[in-house]
C-alpha cells in the first residue's frame, strides 16, 4: 500500500477563525512545519513575529489573492511566482490586499529535528 495522504485545503482543520490551516497535522508531516494562512481582504491581523527563540526559518508562497510582507521594515510583494525565505531573527508580518490572501508557509530549524508545536496539532487552539 502506498504511503501518502491527499486532502483539499478547504477540508482541513483550521484554527483562529479559519486563518491557520493545519496542513502539517492533516497530512501527518513530522519533519517540517507546513501551514496555510488565510487572511480576509485588507487584513492586518497576522501577528508581527520572529523566531529568535526557536531558530525556525520560514518560506512563504502566495497561493491565491494578493498581499505583501513587512520584513524588517522592507515591503516584499507576495504572488504565486515569488518564494520568500525569512531567517529566524528577522521580524515579519503578512498583510492581505483587497482580494484577501492564501499563503503557504513552510518552516524548520537548520541542523535540528523539527519540534511540533501543540497549537498546530489537530484539536488544538
Amino acid at each position: 500500500m502506498p504511503d501518502y495522504t491527499a486532502k483539499k485545503i478547504d477540508e482541513m482543520e483550521a484554527a483562529y477563525g479559519g486563518g491557520f490551516v493545519k496542513v502539517r497535522a492533516e497530512l501527518g508531516v513530522t519533519s517540517f512545519g507546513i501551514q496555510v494562512i488565510q487572511l480576509p481582504a485588507d487584513s492586518t491581523d497576522y501577528p508581527e513575529h520572529d523566531h529568535v527563540e526557536d531558530g525556525q526559518e520560514e518560506v512563504y508562497l502566495a497561493l491565491a489573492g494578493s498581499g505583501w510582507m513587512d520584513v524588517e521594515g522592507e515591503r516584499v510583494e507576495l504572488d504565486r511566482d515569488v518564494f520568500v525565505r525569512v531567517g529566524a531573527a528577522a521580524r515579519r508580518k503578512v498583510h492581505s490586499g483587497p482580494d484577501g490572501l492564501r499563503v503557504l508557509v513552510l518552516g524548520a530549524c537548520p541542523d535540528e529535528p523539527y519540534k511540533i508545536k501543540p497549537f498546530s496539532e489537530l484539536g488544538g487552539a
